[in-house]
C-alpha cells in the first residue's frame, strides 16, 4: 500500500460532527499540528448525547485555538440540510473534508431507522455532492466496525468484505463505503474511509458500554444486557 502525506498547513479543513468525541479531538489535533490552517467545524448539536458535553468540547477547542497559529470557527447546522452544506462548501472552499457527522448507535437504529437514513445516508450524499461540486484534495469519512458485524467475531483478512450487516446502522455505514467508492470512481475524488472500532477516552460518548457500566456501578444500579447476554447473531445492546 502506498503512503502519501498530505500537507495541511495553510489549508482550509472542514470537520463535520465537530462537537462529537472523535470530531472534537480531531479539531484539537489539527489546531496543534498545523500552521496557518483554517479549521471549520460543523455540528447539528442534537440531543443523542448530552448537549452540555458537546458545548464543553466546543468551548475547550475555542480556548486552545487562542494559543494556536491556525484559525478555528464553528457553524451549527445539519449535513442532511443540502442548502446549509452547499453554503459551507461554497463559502469556505475546504481543501480537505473529514466527515464524522452521523447518527451513531446500533440499538437506537432499531426503533428510529429514518433518523439514520436522513443523517447517515442523505447527509453523506450531500457531503459527496459538495466534494464533487467544490473539488477537494481529499475526503476522509468515518464508517464503522458494525459493517463487519457477521465476521468481526472471528479472525478474518482485511480483504474480506462486510456485506452482511445485521442492523440498520451497520447497513447505513456500509452504504457510505459503497457511495464513496462510486463517487471516487465517477468523479476522481480522493477518498479514505476509516472503519473505526470501539473508540473511547476522556469526555467520550455517554452511550458507550464502558460509560454505562461505570455510571450504573457508581449509582449502585444493576447492569442490563439484552439478547440474553448472547453475542451470536447480533451483538448485545446495552440500554441505559
Amino acid at each position: 500500500m502506498r503512503e502519501k502525506s498530505l500537507d495541511l498547513d495553510h489549508k482550509t479543513i472542514l470537520v463535520t460532527g465537530a462537537a462529537g468525541f472523535i470530531g472534537s479531538n480531531l479539531c484539537l489535533r489539527l489546531l496543534k499540528r498545523t500552521e496557518g490552517a483554517r479549521i471549520i467545524g460543523v455540528d447539528n448539536m442534537n440531543m443523542f448525547n448530552p448537549i452540555e458535553l458537546k458545548e464543553w468540547r466546543l468551548n475547550y477547542i475555542g480556548e486552545i485555538a487562542q494559543r494556536c497559529s491556525s484559525e478555528w470557527m464553528f457553524r451549527e447546522g445539519d449535513i442532511s440540510d443540502k442548502e446549509f452544506l452547499d453554503w459551507v462548501m461554497q463559502r469556505f472552499r475546504p481543501a480537505v473534508v473529514v466527515n464524522l457527522a452521523a447518527q451513531e448507535g446500533v440499538g437506537y437504529s432499531i426503533e428510529n431507522p429514518y433518523v439514520y437514513m436522513n443523517s447517515n445516508m442523505v447527509g453523506f450524499l450531500n457531503v459527496l455532492e459538495g466534494c464533487r461540486n467544490y473539488p477537494v484534495e481529499h475526503l476522509v469519512f468515518a464508517t464503522s466496525a458494525s459493517a463487519d458485524t457477521e465476521v468481526v467475531q472471528k479472525a478474518f483478512p482485511e480483504e474480506e468484505y462486510g456485506d452482511h450487516p445485521v442492523s440498520f446502522y451497520a447497513a447505513s455505514k456500509r452504504s457510505n463505503e459503497l457511495m464513496a467508492h462510486s463517487y471516487a470512481r465517477l468523479y476522481g475524488i480522493p477518498v479514505t474511509g476509516l472503519r473505526l472500532y470501539t473508540v473511547y477516552g476522556p469526555f467520550g460518548r455517554t452511550d458507550m458500554a464502558y460509560f454505562a457500566f461505570a455510571d450504573r456501578l457508581y449509582r449502585g444500579e444493576t447492569l442490563s444486557l439484552y439478547n440474553h447476554g448472547e453475542t451470536a447473531g447480533i451483538l448485545p445492546t446495552l440500554m441505559m
